[in-house]
């Protein structure tokens, strides 16, 4: 890594035994949910809407990647990303409007809660600098062209020295 910043790479690997075991609750924590509340609904339900179908079968789909988080906390950080961001909307795009015209329900209650709740803890067991060191500021993967070669990319020194 000819040129990197020693803090940038430190900060793309070193991750804290304290929080992968945050990130592995945040996980558990979802996942254990997920289970239990809505794998049941999918093999005992009503007539379901379209988008309620839509809506329980992609919660549905998360369980198993959740639990796979147990294992590679840091390799299905994009999952846990995905959950703050839906949650996060929700609570911005109709939770707080519900709230602010007085029409909350028991229902909507519940789901504020389950929201504020993952809209709390995930950003406290994400591991920001990580995050910003391997997905925001190292440069994406190409767009077209000819597929890299299978052998690891030499530096531009190790490169001349050949």
């Amino acid at each position: 890594m000819a040129g990197a910043r020693p803090e940038a790479h430190i900060a793309r690997t070193m991750v804290s035994t304290f929080r992968l075991y945050l990130l592995r609750a945040a996980y558990l924590m979802v996942s254990v949910f997920l289970v239990t509340q809505i794998w049941p609904l999918l093999f005992h339900h009503r007539p379901w809407s379209l988008m309620h179908g839509v809506a329980v079968c992609l919660l549905a789909a998360m369980a198993p990647l959740m639990l796979l988080g147990l294992r590679y906390p840091l390799k299905m950080l994009p999952i846990l990303l995905f959950e703050l961001t839906w949650k996060s909307i929700w609570l911005a795009a109709i939770g707080l409007p519900l709230w602010s015209a007085g029409h909350v329900d028991a229902d909507t209650w519940e789901t504020i809660k389950a929201c504020l709740m993952g809209a709390v803890i995930f950003p406290i067991a994400i591991p920001w600098p990580y995050v910003f060191a391997n997905y925001l500021t190292p440069r994406g993967d190409r767009w077209r062209g000819p597929a890299a070669a299978s052998a690891p990319a030499r530096s531009r020194s190790e490169a001349t020295a050949a």
